[in-house]
């Protein structure tokens, strides 16, 4: 796990404060489903990048949740986008290094994050926070054929929606870099978005099926 010092205490506050009392005024909302909503602002303005907020609700309980998103080794069976997933050392703290599938005729690209999960009581309620942020490595530089994903930020925050479904929110900012028209990225990323809960999901109830 990364070092206290990565996060600070008022970043996981902040999560738990945005799962119990989204804030998205002035953001879009591009994508609806039966149990996710995606909503969306411009961030990045010289590439036309976006940032995203989810909300939904996933078939699991929230313990089950937080450790299967944990879980790289078991991430690697149900992610298809993912290439090579496994922790480094950086600095001596525990670090991720990720390389990510994309499709042609787009480069994979590859990252390293650090990433902390704490579990709050917030408000009342039990709260598991995961957060996650690129950072740089100049002595791990990327392999051939790879481009060097230099921003990206993610957290994912689940609490108790019934006895047998959480409630998520997830925050998520990526600037892959390279050539590629902002409005195709963001059409991949926002679409992207539920196939991901609905893979996590998915996967949660593998897990509940073999016990």
């Amino acid at each position: 796990m990364a070092s206290a010092s990565r996060f600070s205490e008022e970043e996981f506050q902040e999560a738990c404060a945005e799962l119990q009392h989204l804030r998205v005024s002035g953001w879009e909302m591009p994508v609806v489903t039966s149990v996710v909503r995606v909503y969306q602002r411009p961030l990045n303005k010289p590439t036309g990048l976006y940032e995203y907020k989810v909300s939904g609700i996933v078939r699991s309980p929230p313990d089950l949740l937080a450790d299967v998103y944990m879980d790289l080794d078991y991430r690697k069976q149900w992610d298809q986008y993912v290439q090579e997933l496994h922790e480094i050392k950086v600095d001596g703290e525990e670090a991720v290094y990720w390389q990510m599938k994309y499709p042609f005729p787009m480069s994979n690209r590859d990252c390293v994050y650090v990433r902390q999960r704490r579990q709050l009581d917030f408000e009342g309620r039990k709260v598991h926070v995961i957060l996650a942020q690129s950072i740089s490595v100049p002595w791990f530089s990327e392999k051939s054929g790879m481009i060097r994903v230099k921003q990206y930020k993610q957290s994912l925050e689940i609490q108790s929606y019934d006895s047998w479904r959480s409630e998520v929110f997830m925050y998520y900012f990526s600037n892959p870099g390279g050539q590629i028209p902002f409005w195709i990225l963001n059409n991949f990323t926002k679409n992207g978005i539920p196939g991901f809960l609905a893979n996590l999901e998915d996967a949660c109830l593998r897990c509940q099926r073999r016990t």
